[in-house]
């Protein structure tokens, strides 16, 4: 076990006059099981890329171990002319492409570069000299320290506790699942020698079935720093929490819901301390009035013809402008403790909602459902209904159908066997899983939509975006705000029906909550897909498996 040390962190961007972070210090044991929380925007992925170096900073970071980030850049085991392409938050299928090479050599060449020691070794092999025996010995050395005769057990080893098959490493990368490609990846990291572990949102294509699975893996290991906006998944995992609060850095043993708990104690205690300090501010500053008065009348009093023991009403005048100095000093030091407070209460304002009643209780029935992509029957004899007030939760691994249930109810051209009755003149909101169809400005957006831009941003604004940033191209949005949008717009419009596809990838753990309180206070009828564990939990009132 050893330690990392963040002294006097400073960091903002060329393009912001605010500092990311100022004067941030704190210190983390490398065994310990992290979970790194924080709004949208407050500087998680960046802190991540300061630990390894990314960007120049003012303070210290110090550390004795490496630091590997999820998700990477998968190197292909070429020793010239080495494609490499991104892993990144998509894990689309450009990756492996075009090579032929099977997962198994690309999960060793990621651990350590077990194709270029082999080659090396065979080479000095043959050349059979004094001095390319002693390099022979020098690579020896590097590659059983590294587990090389053992390197293929100890990755089927690690792909079983993923609950993966070990036929997936004799496949071509490309043919990968995103869920298969995750729990290798995740695999190949642990397996590296003498790292610590950036773990940035492994969840977001990830099933709930790959969640739980994933869960237990990382609990059996130490040594990371987990960023995930899934309470559930992150309360299975860490043992303490590292939070990015609005004005500083904190770490806390636990996990989140202790960490939360934790907060709401400390924000509910400020809120009361804030108001009694207040009330005492009001009452010094009149307390000091007064006496400052009864100081200034006295003191006038010395002065005239009037007969008085003048050394009597200049010590009376003197206690007097004592006591009013007192007061004054006991206001100012009541301000300045009330300066302390509230500076890390995260505003999370009530959401509104505008669902409109539908000409009849029944919204949907589907009887008898059947889809096929070509030959391959997705699911049969699915059979539900949406009825208002429903929160109808679609639950499956991921490919089972789900979102082609939602196109089919949206009305688009999915083939199809069984009855589908939707109500007539049936309004409804949707949210997309993708985001990529987003672009141009904000205000042809509000326009493209039909929807109310003061109310658009207003909603945008209560789940904490970045204002800075409605300048900006919807392109050039981060995945997390992207989401936002999508919300913010649905939220906005009115609608007898909400159908949402995955809408809380990439979404923040306090911005989860503020929604979950909106739809249970507004309970609109709703069709969703969603991965959180404790978002089902606390919205579904049906269930339809698949």
């Amino acid at each position: 076990m050893s330690q990392i040390k963040v002294s006097n962190l400073t960091f903002n961007y060329d393009t912001n006059y605010e500092n990311i972070f100022e004067n941030v210090s704190f210190e983390i044991d490398t065994d310990w099981k992290l979970g790194f929380i924080g709004r949208n925007g407050r500087g998680k992925t960046t802190f991540l890329n300061l630990l390894q170096g990314k960007y120049k900073y003012s303070g210290t970071i110090t550390s004795s171990v490496s630091f590997d980030y999820f998700p990477f850049e998968v190197k292909q085991s070429k020793i010239k002319n080495e494609q490499l392409t991104k892993l990144n938050d998509e894990i689309d299928e450009t990756i492996s492409s075009n090579t032929g090479e099977n997962t198994l050599s690309i999960i060793k060449n990621i651990i350590a570069p077990f194709s270029e020691w082999e080659e090396k070794m065979n080479l000095y092999i043959k050349e059979n000299t004094e001095e390319s025996m002693i390099e022979y010995g020098k690579i020896l050395d590097l590659y059983m320290s590294h587990d090389g005769y053992i390197i293929e057990e100890l990755i089927e080893k690690e792909i079983r506790k993923l609950d993966a098959g070990v036929d997936v490493l004799e496949r071509s990368f490309n043919t990968l699942s995103n869920g298969e490609r995750t729990k290798l990846m995740l695999a190949a990291l642990f397996l590296k020698k003498n790292n610590f572990l950036l773990i940035d949102e492994p969840t977001n294509h990830l099933d709930t079935e790959g969640r739980e699975s994933v869960a237990r893996y990382l609990n059996s290991k130490k040594g990371f720093i987990l960023v995930s906006h899934d309470r559930h998944f992150v309360d299975k995992i860490v043992d303490h929490i590292i939070s990015i609060n609005k004005n500083d850095i904190e770490i806390q043993k636990g996990d989140f819901t202790s960490w939360n708990y934790n907060r709401e104690l400390q924000d509910n205690y400020e809120a009361a301390q804030n108001d009694k300090l207040k009330k005492e501010i009001k009452s010094l500053e009149e307390s000091f009035r007064r006496s400052k008065g009864w100081s200034d009348l006295v003191e006038k009093s010395k002065i005239g013809t009037h007969v008085y023991d003048r050394g009597a009403v200049g010590a009376q005048a003197a206690r007097m402008m004592k006591k009013a100095k007192n007061i004054e000093h006991r206001r100012e030091k009541a301000i300045e403790d009330k300066k302390k407070l509230l500076k890390n209460i995260e505003r999370a304002d009530d959401l509104k909602i505008h669902p409109q009643a539908y000409l009849k209780d029944n919204y949907i029935n589907i009887d008898n459902l059947s889809i096929n992509y070509g030959d391959k029957k997705i699911f049969d004899e699915l059979s539900f209904t949406v009825n208002e007030g429903d929160r109808v939760a679609l639950r499956g691994k991921n490919g089972c159908g789900k979102s082609s249930i939602i196109k089919l109810i949206l009305g688009e051209d999915i083939s199809y066997e069984g009855n589908v009755n939707i109500g007539n003149q049936l309004t409804m909101s949707y949210i997309s899983q993708d985001t990529s169809h987003l672009r141009g400005s904000f205000k042809e957006y509000v326009e493209s939509e039909a929807i109310d831009e003061s109310l658009f941003r207003a909603i945008l604004s209560k789940l904490d975006f970045n204002p800075n940033s409605i300048e900006k191209d919807l392109s050039e949005l981060s995945a997390g705000q992207k989401k936002k949008v999508l919300i913010a717009k649905s939220l906005s419009q009115k609608a007898n029906l909400y159908i949402w596809d995955e809408p809380l990838n990439y979404i923040d753990i306090i911005s989860r909550m503020q929604i979950e309180r909106l739809i249970l206070e507004y309970k609109p009828t709703m069709i969703f897909v969603e991965h959180d564990y404790m978002f089902n939990e606390n919205i579904a009132t049906k269930v339809v498996k698949l």
